[in-house]
């Protein structure tokens, strides 16, 4: 029993980096050649072969090495062919969606200059009024307010137009509250 484990070991010990090369040749990546070698010894040792010798064993294992690639790719090809069989009928929600939103916002502030970045973030991510910004940053209330009009600017060029939240959700103007019919009290 322990004759095939010695051929082994010697095959392993003297010509894994030639084996590890065959594979890398054959299949491109290096971690899939590892994978390829480990299986391929599997397939090699695991049928008793008598009087297998360390030089035949190479042999062996660098034609099983070529098989289980090829089969690998015949399977990932059938794969390809009858995977829409097995896809969901409708789409999932792509759960994603906001993190791609995010990361072009994102994307879209790396393009502003240092202060008008500052600018923008302070106001709509810690939500600080224009003159907290200005103390904070030591500037002029007026360049924050030509600030953050430049960088919003700037972001809906790169994101597209967009409403301030602020704008859409404000209560009624007073012109709206004086133009609305009024309802008699004591009728």
């Amino acid at each position: 029993m322990a004759d095939w484990r010695d051929t082994m070991n010697e095959l392993v010990r003297n010509r894994e980096r030639a084996l590890l090369g065959y594979a890398y040749l054959v299949c491109g990546d290096p971690t899939q050649a590892q994978d390829l070698v480990q299986d391929a010894l599997v397939r090699t040792f695991s049928k008793p072969r008598p009087g297998l010798t360390a030089a035949k064993a190479e042999g062996y294992v660098r034609r099983a090495i070529t098989s289980v690639y090829i089969d690998g790719y015949r399977r990932s090809q059938r794969w390809q062919r009858v995977q829409h069989l097995f896809r969901p009928a409708e789409t999932a929600r792509d759960e994603f969606g906001q993190v791609e939103a995010g990361s072009d916002v994102a994307d879209a502030l790396a393009t502003l200059p240092p202060r008008v970045r500052a600018c923008v973030v302070l106001r709509y991510f810690d939500d600080l009024t224009v003159p907290a910004i200005a103390s904070t940053l030591g500037i002029a209330a007026g360049t924050v307010k030509r600030y953050l009009s430049d960088g919003l600017s700037q972001l809906e060029l790169a994101l597209g137009t967009f409403e301030d939240a602020r704008v859409r959700d404000a209560a009624p103007s007073p012109a709206a509250d004086a133009a609305a019919p009024r309802s008699s009290e004591g009728q």
